[in-house]
């Protein structure tokens, strides 16, 4: 792979991983309008941008796919819930000032996608990757103990993404077209969620800076999803898994640093303890990456 490729594939992974990371002062700069608003906003603009991503690109082979496979259409109907669910309580987080919770839901993912997979596709996991479940368990559960209640919001989108990923796993379709279906089946629901709201306000929002803000979440939803795709045909998933620990750390950083959210030593310590699966996880996918290419017969150059 040539090294202007791999820094190419890098600077789209970190391009991709910033925005997410930065979307809490996107949904901030949101106030005018609530979590259910901009939800439904977001399901509405992200569908005709990507349409019109797709128009330009002239990208329409993976419609013949669905024609031919439609059971993927409830696939996508049940990734398309579990991504309302996800990008809903994100949001409301945010509005809320529970950024720093939001941050614990992705820095956990990882692990979690990792359970589902023992759980569900029977995978079998290596003793250090047990060692990270049980340590970001360990640091669950002290979170919970702390706080006297579950850590739910963090444990929501934790697992409303963790299972989205499970689904789109046995499917053929690329981030971007899958993000369309996903975003069509949501369409119905969330026009007639807009239409009520304008009906029950007596009339649509009359801030033209709210407006454009609400257009756009159809740009700022797809536009990580281009780098991401282009970070993906470049570099190896496993720097990708390193990288993809930006965008948590980021919003962890808003929550505590811009918007004042607390975050205690006690917090520290349950983070911590987290930070460190992650570290082992992180460690032995490398590990087990470089093994792999160790026993794989190299190819001789054309």
């Amino acid at each position: 792979m040539a090294p202007k490729t791999v820094v190419e594939g890098v600077l789209s992974a970190i391009a991709a991983y910033t925005l997410w990371g930065l979307l809490p002062v996107y949904w901030k700069a949101l106030n005018g309008a609530d979590a259910t608003e901009i939800l439904a906003h977001r399901m509405i603009w992200s569908l005709l941008f990507l349409l019109a991503v797709l128009a330009v690109r002239r990208q329409w082979d993976w419609w013949q796919t669905l024609r031919q496979q439609r059971r993927l259409w409830v696939i996508y109907l049940a990734s398309a819930l579990l991504l309302a669910m996800n990008w809903g309580v994100y949001v409301w987080s945010v509005q809320i000032n529970r950024v720093v919770d939001a941050s614990l839901g992705y820095f956990i993912n990882p692990l979690v996608s990792i359970a589902l997979g023992v759980v569900v596709l029977g995978e079998r996991l290596r003793p250090a990757q047990w060692l990270a479940i049980t340590l970001a368990f360990v640091g669950v559960a002290w979170l919970t103990y702390i706080a006297g209640t579950l850590p739910w919001i963090a444990l929501a989108l934790a697992f409303s993404f963790g299972l989205y990923g499970l689904l789109r796993k046995q499917t053929p379709l690329g981030s971007f077209e899958a993000l369309t279906v996903e975003t069509l089946w949501m369409l119905p629901l969330a026009v007639v969620w807009l239409s009520w709201l304008t009906v029950e306000r007596g009339g649509i929002h009359h801030d033209p800076i709210l407006w454009g803000l609400l257009i756009s979440t159809g740009v700022v939803t797809a536009a990580p999803l281009l780098f991401f795709g282009s970070a993906t045909r470049r570099i190896p998933l496993t720097t990708i898994g390193i990288l993809q620990y930006l965008a948590p750390t980021l919003q962890l950083l808003l929550g505590v640093l811009v918007y004042g959210e607390p975050f205690s030593t006690a917090q520290l310590l349950g983070f911590s303890a987290i930070w460190i699966a992650l570290a082992v996880y992180t460690a032995d996918s490398l590990l087990a990456a470089r093994r792999y290419q160790a026993l794989t017969p190299q190819q001789p150059a054309r």
